[in-house]
């Protein structure tokens, strides 16, 4: 039987669903309990003819001009469990198992697709058609985790969010179909959950499965019902109905406390995996606004704040959320990979180490600390509302030390 896919959770909710003509877009990812998570900026970048792009296991085209990106990523590979875009665009992944196994040899990884999606795509649907696309080229495989022991290998889905819509997007080698979203709330999970509900697909993908002799043809094409694995297609979604109990008003609060449930499942914390890092997006549908994107850098959500991102020009870099870099050293580059595993923890993180224990063994203590740091995030939630009900143009030099100084702000209450 082939290892459980890491249950992480992605949402996305739309007007009228969401507050004041927003998008919110949400993701737990759920990893290996000890790996670590740095968030991590790109600026947009041009690109000599010819150049190739490394990726986690395997080097690729690279495209004349990048956009910008931060990240959210398991600091070992090249992709990114989630991520947004100068433009908008959210991307997330989803480890999957369906029944066909996915290769070990080394491809791109969904984590890969995930920042390629972003570096190439302006809108959600450029994002996905980047993305299946090198799944076409390159296909996709290799270790999800940085285990020299044993290959961990999955198949991906991913949700795909502008400002205007949401893809759906879920794979099975290189074969896929998309289904898009501009209403509603909705939650993707480590299984499929697209039905006959299909608005893009692989031009070959029914005649595959036809070979394969896993649909007639005659019935509904039901996508989850022909790639999932026997019964595995049950509704995961736990955090779902506690957005939709909100009416009209999902925002970016509502998002995150939806990503601190563990009683629903939603944020995971189990002997084998736990919610490494979260994200949450406000996209304006009316462009004039910026959209705002929260990172915590820490494990557990319950035990983390949310830190809000704008992208401007020269935005400030955050050097203590990123792992410290081994270049070509780094035992996920040599081979065989993983020999060792070094220690990639960053400053925030370490910190949030001494702050567990400190909940964990001085109540009272820990208890205060944590009500400090909820009210360091409200403030920041609500300046960030400030911004978005404004009617002046958003200064960029108001915002260019944002995320740094939140950081920071979280450091000192630490020390």
């Amino acid at each position: 039987r082939m290892a459980a896919a890491p249950p992480s959770y992605c949402f996305v909710a739309f007007p009228p669903c969401s507050k004041d003509g927003l998008v919110v877009f949400g993701k737990n990812s759920a990893r290996p309990r000890d790996e670590v998570q740095e968030v991590v900026y790109f600026a947009a970048a041009e690109h000599d003819p010819g150049s190739k792009v490394e990726c986690t296991y395997i080097e690729i085209e690279q495209v004349p001009k990048t956009h910008a990106v931060v990240l959210s990523r398991p600091s070992w590979l090249w992709g990114a469990e989630m991520g947004a875009n100068e433009h908008g665009v959210c991307v997330a992944n989803e480890a999957v198992v369906t029944r066909e196994p996915a290769s070990e040899s080394e491809a791109l990884l969904g984590m890969d697709l995930v920042r390629l999606g972003l570096e190439r795509g302006a809108t959600a649907k450029e994002a996905l058609d980047v993305i299946v696309a090198l799944l076409e080229e390159h296909g996709q495989g290799g270790n999800y985790y940085e285990d020299g022991s044993s290959c961990h290998t999955f198949q991906s889905a991913f949700l795909i969010v502008d400002r205007n819509e949401a893809w759906i997007l879920e794979t099975s080698g290189k074969y896929w179909a998309a289904e898009k979203i501009t209403e509603g709330v909705k939650c993707i999970c480590n299984q499929l959950s697209l039905t006959t509900k299909i608005d893009a697909e692989h031009p070959e993908l029914r005649n595959y499965v036809k070979s394969q002799g896993w649909w007639n043809g005659d019935s509904d094409f039901n996508f989850s019902e022909v790639f999932s694995l026997a019964d595995d297609h049950l509704a995961c979604c736990s955090g779902r109905e506690s957005l939709e109990k909100q009416g009209g008003d999902v925002s970016a609060q509502a998002m995150i406390d939806v990503l601190r449930d563990k009683d629903s499942g939603v944020c995971v914390d189990s002997e084998s995996f736990l919610t490494t890092a979260s994200i949450v997006s406000v996209l304006p549908q009316d462009p004039s606004f910026p959209c705002i994107h929260y990172f915590t850098g820490t494990p557990d959500p319950s035990r983390s704040i949310f830190k809000p991102f704008i992208f401007v020009d020269d935005v400030k870099l955050v050097p203590k959320v990123q792992s410290p870099s081994f270049g070509n050293d780094d035992p996920a580059k040599k081979i065989p990979r993983f020999q060792e595993k070094p220690d990639r923890r960053h400053e925030l993180y370490k910190a949030h180490e001494w702050a567990r224990s400190l909940l964990e063994n001085d109540q009272d203590k820990g208890q205060k600390l944590m009500r400090i740091m909820l009210d360091l995030e409200k403030q920041g939630l609500e300046a960030m509302e400030d911004i978005l009900s404004r009617t002046e143009i958003l200064d960029p030099a108001e915002v260019v030390d944002l995320f740094y100084d939140c950081v920071d702000t979280e450091l000192k209450f630490f020390k």
